[in-house]
């Protein structure tokens, strides 16, 4: 019996330099932490085999850099993804108050066909700071999580294994149920186009 076919999800995760992207990514993947900061040139992805409900699926996360220089790269790396990942450091005014830029900037580079349903799912990283360092509250950020269409909101610790997995399990799911209904709108698209004439066939932005 042939072994059950596994559906490719492409999740990007994006913020500004030094969130802790590439920490969660590896917490999530490897079940590692390095104290060790390296800033990810371009972007990097790893592979991760799940099982969502009853389906086998591979979670494809591209960790980006966070260096204005790296943005341009964008277009290419943007395209495809099943989900969005918003990350800021809870110490780091900035890089909470730059989700907005992130995502906007996400969905002109992707091409999003339907932006208001796209799934984001936004972390604020690195909680196990000391309280006194942390500058945005949750509250803070639940109301932006809310502003920006009611968004999954998760606070993690990439260095303590803290929400972590609980988080990437909503974005696996949110990027299969994306994946899911792109694949219901492309086949309808393809029946209602099949006597369209090439040129304009050739024109659509799908």
């Amino acid at each position: 019996m042939p072994p059950p076919k596994k559906t490719l999800l492409k999740v990007i995760i994006l913020g500004d330099t030094g969130v802790g992207k590439t920490s969660l990514m590896q917490r999530f993947i490897n079940g590692k932490f390095s104290q060790q900061y390296k800033a990810t040139i371009g972007a990097d992805f790893l592979p991760k085999d799940m099982k969502i409900d009853d389906k086998n699926v591979t979670l494809q996360i591209w960790d980006t850099a966070g260096q204005e220089r790296f943005q341009s790269l964008g277009v290419a790396f943007y395209r495809g993804s099943d989900c969005c990942v918003l990350v800021y450091d809870v110490t780091n005014a900035k890089s909470f108050e730059n989700l907005q830029s992130w995502r906007d900037e996400f969905l002109i580079q992707a091409n999003i066909r339907d932006p208001d349903n796209f799934p984001f799912v936004i972390i604020g990283n690195k909680i196990d700071v000391q309280e006194s360092k942390r500058v945005v509250s949750s509250k803070k950020a639940q109301l932006m999580a809310q502003n920006l269409g009611n968004l999954p909101y998760f606070e993690t610790s990439a260095k303590e294994a803290v929400n972590v997995e609980q988080a990437f399990d909503v974005v696996a799911r949110n990027a299969l149920q994306q994946e899911e209904s792109m694949m219901f709108n492309d086949d309808y698209t393809d029946a209602v186009n099949i006597h369209v004439d090439g040129d304009s066939y050739g024109n659509c932005s799908c």
